[in-house]
Order: C-alpha cells, then structure tokens, then sequence
C-alpha cells in the first residue's frame, strides 16, 4: 500500500486548521509541502511562517518539505527548525548536489532529490547511495491542478529498477496530476509515495478519498 502525502499547496488557506484536522484524522502518513520562490519556478507559495503552524497541528504525520527554490543551501536549516523531517532539493537548482544532500542530512533528517520531467533518472546514480527519496515530478514544477505526463510511468519503472539493483533504500515519491485514475498504475509502476493535492483537497469529502487512495 502506498504511502500517502496530501499536497498542502490545493488545501484551503483560509481554514488551514481545519484542513489539517482533517488529515490528522485520516490514514494519510506525510503532508507534503511545497516551497516555491518565483526564480525556480514561476510561481510563488508559502515559507516557514506557513510550515511551522501546519507541523505543530499535525503531530502525528511526517512533515515532508519539497523546495522548488534557488540556493536551497541557504534555508534548509530554517525549514528543519519549522518541523521538517525531509527536505527534498532539486537536481536542476544544485550545482554541488552531493554537498546540498550531506547538508541536509547533517542535521538529522531525511534528504531527497526531486527531478523535472526533462532530467533523465540516470543522472541520480552516484549520489543515489546517500539520498532517502527520489520525487518525480510528473508535471512540471510550479502549479498545481496540471495534467499527469504519461512519460512518467517508465521513468519511474526505470528508477525502480536502478533502485532494486543496487539494494538502495531511497523511496520514490511522485508529484503531479495524481489522481484516483492513474494512482494505480504509477504505484505498479514502482512508486512508494503518492502525492495527491487537487484530487485530495478538491474532493467533497477529503477524509474517504485519501482512503481511496491508499486501498489503490
């Protein structure tokens, strides 16, 4: 059964504490978060002031921060002190990646490595021994509510296979048009992880669909 980790960037930010008790009482395990700056991607989302109250109102989860920013170096140490237990890092935003995962993971939570739909998985293997998960992004970075590329699927059976391999522990997560109807087929396909916002936090009933998704 996959892992399920609600996108906070579909929630309803004007009744944030009651979107988080909603997923306190669901069988999600992660709240994933997306950190956006304007220069990675073309779009701007929330920060530390946001993440620190969602982390305290769901104790009970794995508070999962995605960064789709520049220089990530510069801010993980404040996302950590917000509540993360993962922070994931972009292989197109890293020039000294190996160095961007050692950083994160000296503070004594978990390290990831997110990739465009463009970056071949390929370029992961010599810093795949060191990495806790690997998100595929299944559409490009920026938005939220796009539709699923349906390339995705062999780049994850592709990650899985380099994974399996190698006897790697690293998680696959992926991000991006996942939605009830393909969320099979890209947890057959490898996936370990599935991040869901709009097919979550759009639903008319929020709790019964993360359900759904994890019986998939």
């Amino acid at each position: 059964m996959p892992i399920i980790a609600p996108s906070f960037l579909a929630s309803d930010f004007l009744h944030l504490a009651g979107q988080c008790e909603l997923i306190n009482n669901s069988v999600a395990e992660w709240v994933h978060l997306d950190v956006m700056d304007g220069r990675f991607v073309p779009n701007i989302s929330f920060g530390v002031p946001v993440i620190k109250p969602v982390c305290k109102a769901t104790p009970g989860k794995y508070h999962d921060v995605h960064l789709m920013i520049e220089e990530p170096e510069k801010y993980v140490e404040d996302f950590k002190s917000a509540g993360a237990n993962s922070i994931t890092v972009h292989y197109e935003a890293c020039r000294h990646l190996h160095r961007n995962i050692e950083q994160i993971k000296k503070l004594g939570i978990h390290a990831g490595v997110a990739l465009n739909p463009h970056t071949p998985v390929e370029l992961l293997q010599d810093v795949l021994p060191y990495l806790d998960l690997v998100l595929v992004m299944s559409v490009n970075p920026g938005f939220g509510g796009q539709q699923f590329i349906e390339h995705s699927i062999e780049k994850i059976k592709r990650l899985r296979r380099m994974i399996d391999e190698k006897a790697y522990t690293a998680l696959i997560e992926v991000d991006g048009g996942i939605t009830l109807d393909n969320a099979a087929a890209v947890v057959n396909a490898g996936a370990d992880v599935l991040v869901a916002g709009s097919s979550i936090f759009g639903a008319d009933d929020i709790v019964a669909t993360i359900g759904q998704f994890k019986a998939v």
